[in-house]
């Protein structure tokens, strides 16, 4: 897809840019809480559905898109960060045309990932979501908004060739995952390009907290609906219990502020710095996998995912700015060593150890019969 990060980001988010932040805080701040509510959502879904065996979720997500629409209409009442509401032309016979088609692809990307989790790992799921960008690439030459290229075609085949290789090497490998998960990515590439149709017209307007403002109460009854006749005859209050009410809380709390993160960090960033906070969140999340839910990762596999993310990467930013980002990177590294020495050499160390370190743990996690690190409950 031919157009900038800076229209992928407003049409991911659903919506305009919202307004920068407070200039006291360092843009860092930023890029660190969404990255750690982007990845505590993952893993703390992760470990509410395998972990902690509440084996229902569409309960969790109908959970997540209740609390959500109770939080924006809280919010709406008592303070000013979802004003630019009042210009967003919506009636019902809108909301229904619109908002609800988009909502159901939203709840059904939701529900596929989140059934994911209960046969893929979570460092497996991220290697796949790579192929967001293709499936979302062919969704928009299939339904006309845009015309085919095949020199980017040539690129988003790099992506899913690494994500081919690195299927391939995963060693907990379930079919019936795999499915789902490509499921849940066909809907949120439908989705997107929903989005952007809606986007067209300059009146749709929304920044991503008042998108869920929106989009939250449609997902809501289409996810309880679903959970009435799927999963609620089989549940009980001591499914609940089990794993806690309070639980069940934070876990929609951190989804939630997740959604105010992503608001705050489009108007903190640039387009560079939030594609390689998107990378550098996906590798920390196979790491973290790893690390808490003892899930193996085979040197095939980190050799397919890393093809995959450099194409992902360069489909993002494209030559120019990965060339400016490289000299940029080149710079820092030169004046950090010149001008301070002892703090070059030991970020050098560090990372060399931690490579050695991912590398003999994910050796470790590939020799059968190891259980180590695995969490018990």
């Amino acid at each position: 897809m031919a157009s900038s990060r800076a229209d992928e980001r407003k049409l991911e988010s659903g919506g305009e840019p919202a307004a920068p932040a407070s200039a006291g805080i360092h843009p860092a701040f930023y890029i660190a809480l969404w990255i750690a509510c982007s990845g505590s959502v993952i893993l703390f879904n992760k470990w509410v559905l395998a972990a902690a065996h509440f084996d229902f979720p569409l309960f969790l997500t109908s959970w997540h898109m209740v609390f959500a629409t109770g939080m924006t209409q809280v919010l709406a009442k008592t303070t000013p960060y979802l004003d630019s509401r009042h210009k967003v032309p919506m009636d019902s016979a809108t909301y229904m045309r619109a908002i609800v088609p988009i909502g159901l692809m939203f709840s059904l990307s939701l529900i596929l990932g989140n059934f994911a989790y209960l046969y893929l790992s979570v460092s497996f799921i991220q290697m796949l979501k790579a192929t967001n960008v293709a499936a979302t690439l062919l969704a928009t030459w299939i339904f006309g908004m845009a015309a085919p290229n095949y020199k980017v075609l040539g690129n988003v085949a790099i992506i899913v060739i690494g994500v081919i290789i690195a299927s391939y090497g995963e060693l907990k490998f379930d079919l019936f995952g795999f499915l789902i998960q490509i499921g849940g990515v066909v809907a949120e590439a439908i989705r997107l390009v929903m989005v952007q149709r809606l986007l067209s017209s300059a009146e749709f307007k929304m920044d991503p907290l008042v998108s869920v403002y929106y989009y939250a109460p449609a997902c809501a009854v289409i996810n309880g609906l679903l959970t009435m006749f799927v999963e609620l005859p089989r549940m009980t209050m001591n499914d609940i219990y089990s794993v806690g009410v309070f639980v069940l809380i934070a876990n929609a709390f951190v989804a939630f502020l997740l959604n105010v993160s992503v608001v705050l960090l489009i108007g903190k960033t640039s387009a560079v710095v939030l594609t390689m906070a998107g990378v550098l969140k996906d590798i920390l999340l196979v790491v973290c996998s790893m690390l808490i839910f003892g899930d193996p990762v085979t040197a095939q596999q980190y050799f397919g995912y890393s093809i995959a993310l450099g194409g992902l990467t360069y489909y993002k930013l494209g030559a120019e700015k990965m060339a400016s980002l490289a000299n940029d990177i080149k710079f820092q590294i030169n004046d950090t060593r010149h001008n301070n020495p002892g703090r070059f050499k030991t970020i050098v160390g560090s990372v060399i150890f931690g490579f050695f370190m991912i590398m003999l743990l994910s050796f470790y996690r590939s020799v059968p019969g190891s259980t180590a690190g695995v969490p018990s409950v």
